[in-house]
């Protein structure tokens, strides 16, 4: 199997280390719940992948170094993936939210940024507002302030 694409059903790419991000995110409290075994499925589907297929992945993954994209909108999109996979369980941990902050971090975000663009991804997500909302949020009341 050849996964170094996927291609999400709206024709955006998606990199197989985007989603193995997602798998580390499930495992960060320690387990995979079934409301985020659930979203892997759901998501690896999208991909074109066989639900064996994407329960190899989860099994076989492992602790791998975060490769941020370049785009300061891609960034946007993993973080709030990972956020959005955070959320699946409705449970937000401390172990969950260092996870984040790690790959906010890695992904060049001064730490003044940090704190305010994890807490609009988690109240956003949980309010119901999509990506692009929340990028354009960002952007304005968080970004371009700092």
């Amino acid at each position: 199997m050849n996964f170094s694409d996927f291609i999400k059903d709206s024709g955006k790419r998606i990199s197989k280390e985007h989603y193995l991000r997602l798998v580390q995110v499930s495992r960060a409290d320690g387990k995979i719940n079934s409301d985020e075994l659930e979203l892997l499925h759901k998501e690896g589907r999208k991909f074109g992948l066989t639900d064996p297929e994407i329960d190899m992945i989860i099994d076989q993954e492992a602790k791998h170094h975060y490769d941020p994209p370049y785009s300061l909108h891609d960034k946007f999109e993993h973080l709030y993936n990972v956020a959005e996979m955070i959320l699946a369980d409705e449970v937000v941990s401390e172990g969950e939210k260092k996870l984040l902050k790690r790959f906010a971090i890695e992904a060049g975000f001064s730490d003044k940024t940090i704190a305010r663009l994890i807490e609009l991804l988690i109240t956003g997500i949980r309010g119901g507002e999509d990506e692009e909302a929340l990028f354009k949020k960002f952007k304005k009341d968080i970004l371009f302030k700092d």
